[in-house]
């Protein structure tokens, strides 16, 4: 359910965004719905996939592929690489999350999308599991690294996990295309967000 979700999220903003975009920790780019991510983006003008090392879902020896570890310093090279940065359920697996959210920004000239756990069960095989993030702390990490928060939506739906979609950016002419939204206080009547009561989100831990 979240999976799709963040899928379905990502769908309506992709095709916005030209130039350049990488998908940083993204494995085979697989959407696990049969997809690609990189098909999410028509418009970009070149698309790349990061990965750590192997062993860890990491690199796959795809064409282009970036070797990328986001707890140490961003090389100089790679500084401002990229017009929009894609990462999908990293930042939960990394201790150092607020340098890796930082080496997020300093990727992107301008657009950051980032999807995270809000409420899931502890996860992971071969790697660890340390964070949860709420909405205020996704909009303090963009706006301590110099972007805004413009959208945060939740999926809710009952007995399911809840991610956070999170789209930010320098530019602040993006606002005339991307709405503002801030989920943090959602009505439990809405049918979106599941039966009244139950799995909202804020509420009962998956």
């Amino acid at each position: 359910m979240p999976r799709r979700f963040s899928n379905r999220e990502l769908a309506r903003f992709a095709p916005l965004f030209e130039g350049s975009v990488v998908n940083v920790s993204g494995w085979t780019d697989v959407d696990k719905e049969g997809g690609r991510y990189r098909d999410y983006f028509s418009a970009a003008s070149d698309y790349r996939v990061t990965n750590f090392e192997p062993g860890q879902k990491g690199m796959q020896g795809m064409a282009g592929e970036i070797y990328l570890d986001l707890t140490r310093e961003l090389p100089a090279e790679l500084v401002g690489g990229f017009d929009v940065v894609f990462n999908h359920t990293t930042l939960e697996h990394i201790f150092e999350c607020h340098q890796a959210f930082a080496n997020l920004c300093r990727l992107s000239r301008d657009v950051v999308i980032v999807v995270v756990p809000y409420i899931q069960q502890v996860h992971g095989s071969g790697y660890s599991d340390y964070w949860r993030f709420t909405p205020h702390a996704m909009r303090k990490l963009y706006e301590a690294n110099g972007l805004a928060l413009r959208y945060c939506s939740a999926n809710g739906a009952d007995r399911a996990s809840i991610y956070l979609f999170c789209l930010g950016y320098r530019q602040v002419s993006w606002d005339a295309k991307i709405p503002a939204r801030f989920d943090l206080e959602l009505d439990p009547d809405e049918p979106l967000y599941g039966h009244r009561y139950r799995n909202v989100i804020g509420g009962n831990v998956v």
